[in-house]
């Protein structure tokens, strides 16, 4: 553990609620907590784990298995003293590794001894938060032979390359999932179709474990709760879940629904009939890290799918705020750096400039889609950018994807259309699964995967200017990148793999990623040997760096503090040069 990582995080937090003990509290925990009221908290610990050099590892599973044992290690340490405490004070606690965290509940009394204690960096509110539903278009459930969205983003023709998401396992974070639907459950990895049995474990986890009392009911009722809680089986209260899975994987005889039909899934249910908390979307992330039994015992990071979809987002007047935004993001980035693509929903709270305002699309490391229409236009509903919330001024959507009149599966083996940032996501996720299917060495590699999809959509304009960027420039705060193309970003894929068999031509020596950079890009050598000198320049002609290595595999390079705007770069190796240019944010 590295002191400056702690002091930085302690930093944070201070910069977010105040500087003395009481001012580790959320203020909206403590209005909360008035008159004698009680409330759920999320305690953040003080100390979190530098798990950086997970980046430097080659393969997912070695990813996975850094970031688990060193986030587990560290929570199981540094809680020690506060499970203690709470156990004495006879308050019932659940604890977190995914972020150094535990959750509680109690009332003004219990959150001043904590916040008073040395190894609590903040303390959170824990608020319900309401899905944000799709517009619903009807139910259909004739069969089509393949979905316009499909179509839209080529999927159809990277089948006919063979190429349908085999080996490959997706991850789905939502309401739940009806596994029986003809359309899923071949596809899904509890499911064994030559003995015709299952096996759940590893493969579903369920982070509802009491209703959530905005519901207004206080008894699991199957006429109003069907899944219940702790549900051993994947379950979905709702249709949404069903729906985005659907749209990932789905194959039911001629309901071509799904981007990626051979591909896996496992799934996590966040939402008690459409309501979640920050501490069930953590608590699902955590178990994408590393897949647990029905016990919730034997973690194993082996089990991580490869990319997750998650068509929800929690917006301020619900209780996400910048006083804990830092919680979620924190768990985002340390799931991208076991290996896993972290794929988000933009929300739909467009057409405004900076709708893009909550978590998780706003974050750095969330690749957040918006919506767009079988004509490529964006949808009035997808919400844009630049972030404003925290300062950033940050790019977003990263891209776009269809999201108007998406037919999907839904409950109980039917098929609806709906409308949402919800149905775009999955069409990005699945696509990923393609490219890691079409190229296995992508996998554990989220800064290279998002890179290609950037580079290979289909630009986008518009009129529409935000963030002081017209939306006649690619990237825009609108599309972002543009809308994702599935056959462009597979043969890119391919591209990095082999060399071409018709023309005998081998594939670039270097790949420069991620572009846009911030504090530091990646070099992966494509023929690795020999040494590689790089140097950087400024647009305005300065030198910035050089860097020296050995030309193999994937090389990180740091890049000086102040560097911002256009760069451009040049390689040397065996007497060859590469140049190109980089965006550093």
């Amino acid at each position: 553990m590295k002191p400056t990582f702690t002091i930085l995080f302690a930093l944070l937090f201070a910069a977010a609620f105040g500087q003395n003990p009481e001012g580790k509290i959320d203020p909206i925990l403590w209005e909360k907590t008035a008159g004698g009221a009680e409330a759920e908290f999320i305690v953040v610990m003080s100390e979190q784990a530098d798990i950086a050099p997970a980046k430097g590892l080659k393969s997912k599973e070695e990813k996975a298995r850094y970031v688990f044992d060193k986030l587990r290690l560290t929570a199981e340490k540094s809680q020690s003293g506060i499970r203690e405490f709470l156990q004495n004070m006879g308050v019932p606690y659940r604890s977190l590794f995914i972020i150094n965290a535990l959750k509680a509940q109690g009332g003004r009394q219990l959150l001043t001894q904590l916040a008073g204690r040395p190894d609590v960096a903040m303390i959170s509110a824990n608020p319900a938060v309401r899905l944000d539903r799709p517009f619903a278009e009807g139910n259909e459930n004739h069969g089509r032979t393949l979905e316009w969205g499909l179509e839209k983003i080529n999927a159809d023709d990277v089948w006919a390359m063979g190429i349908r998401g085999q080996g490959v396992t997706v991850g789905g974070q939502d309401t739940g999932y009806d596994w029986t639907h003809p359309a899923l459950k071949a596809s899904y990895r509890g499911y064994f179709a030559t003995t015709d049995t299952t096996d759940h474990n590893y493969n579903w986890h369920d982070a509802i474990h009491e209703l959530n009392p905005l519901n207004n009911d206080s008894l699991p009722d199957p006429a109003n709760n069907p899944c219940g809680l702790d549900s051993p089986v994947p379950c979905d209260d709702n249709n949404h879940g069903t729906h985005t899975m659907g749209t990932m994987v789905g194959l039911d005889g001629e309901n071509e629904i799904g981007v990626a039909p051979e591909a896996q899934w496992c799934a996590c249910r966040n939402m008690e009939r459409g309501w979640g908390s920050p501490f069930t979307y953590l608590e699902c992330f955590q178990w994408f890290l590393a897949p647990t039994d029905l016990n919730d015992e034997n973690p194993d990071p082996a089990r991580a799918p490869h990319v997750i979809n998650n068509s929800w987002y929690c917006p301020p007047v619900e209780g996400c705020t910048p006083g804990n935004f830092a919680v979620m993001n924190l768990a985002i980035q340390n799931l991208r750096l076991a290996g896993t693509v972290v794929v988000v929903s933009a929300g739909n709270s467009g057409p405004s400039c900076s709708s893009i305002s909550a978590p998780p699309a706003m974050f750095d490391a969330a690749f957040a889609v918006g919506a767009t229409d079988s004509e490529d236009t964006i949808a009035g509903f997808s919400s844009r950018g630049p972030v404003t919330i925290d300062g950033s001024m940050r790019l977003k959507p990263d891209l776009s994807a269809p999201g108007v009149g998406v037919r999907s599966s839904i409950r109980f083996g039917g098929y609806a259309s709906f409308s949402g940032t919800s149905m775009a996501g999955p069409h990005v996720a699945g696509t990923v699964a393609l490219m890691i299917s079409a190229n296995p060495d992508l996998a554990g590699q989220p800064d290279l995967i998002e890179d290609i999809l950037r580079q290979t959509a289909v630009p986008l304009t518009t009129d529409q200017e935000c963030g002081g960027i017209p939306g006649t420039s690619v990237p825009n705060h609108t599309y972002g990148y543009g809308r994702v193309d599935a056959l462009a970003a597979v043969e890119k894929a391919l591209e990095l793999a082999q060399v071409d068999a018709t023309t005998g031509a081998a594939p670039p020596p270097f790949r420069i990623y991620p572009n846009p950079a911030h504090g530091s890009f990646f070099v992966a050598s494509q023929n690795g040997h020999g040494i590689a000198s790089l140097n950087l320049y400024s647009a305005d002609g300065r030198h910035l760096l050089t860097n020296s290595w050995q030309a193999s595999g994937i090389h990180e390079v740091q890049l000086p503090a102040t560097t911002a705007g256009l760069v451009f770069y040049r390689i040397i190796v065996n007497g060859k040069v590469v140049t190109g240019r980089l965006v550093v944010q």
